[in-house]
């Protein structure tokens, strides 16, 4: 379903800034490769949430599910959907896109279908979570949001096409929302 945030090490204009990032994805189908995104970069000693706990806070239902969200966002300037297969249909990856972008973070989706999960079998792409949400006005979130479609035949070409650019797509997020 979703995951906290990390930081991830960026280099803009030979500077480094470190981001702190929320991952918002479909737990159940793409937390392993989530897994494999989240370690690009630097972690700042923020853990993903193993599927026991993640259990236990939706025993406790929406309301627990919502402040644990809240908590999670905390001191986060971007919020990186990754998509699979089925994450435009999770009612908490849309919760999740709404809170960010009403906080004015940086927000933006990466397709992660490509990349194996632990079975060792990629996905079919799914919707354009961003097609199922609109704005205020009427438009499409997804004509401010963008979904990144990284370059790659396989697993290995896509982990490589993502490690290569996530720090300039989670930097133009942020830009676009100054």
């Amino acid at each position: 379903m979703l995951e906290t945030g990390d930081a991830i090490q960026t280099k803009v204009t030979n500077m480094s800034i470190k981001r702190r990032i929320f991952y918002s994805f479909h737990f159940n189908n793409d937390a392993w490769r989530a897994g494999q995104v989240r370690n690009i970069g630097v972690v700042e000693g923020n853990e993903p949430v193993s599927p026991n706990d993640w259990e236990a806070v939706k025993r406790n239902g929406d309301a627990a599910i919502e402040r644990w969200i809240e908590a999670q966002m905390q001191g986060r300037t971007c919020t990186v959907v990754l998509v699979g297969a089925e994450t435009a249909l999770r009612p908490w990856v849309r919760h999740e896109i709404v809170k960010s972008w009403a906080r004015g973070m940086g927000v933006l989706g990466i397709r992660v279908h490509k990349l194996l999960n632990q079975a060792r079998q990629s996905s079919g792409a799914g919707p354009n979570p961003f097609d199922h949400l609109q704005f205020d006005d009427g438009t499409l979130a997804s004509t401010k949001i963008r979904l990144y479609d990284p370059t790659g035949y396989d697993s290995q070409q896509t982990y490589a096409s993502i490690s290569a650019n996530v720090g300039n797509w989670i930097e133009a997020a942020v830009a676009a929302r100054r």
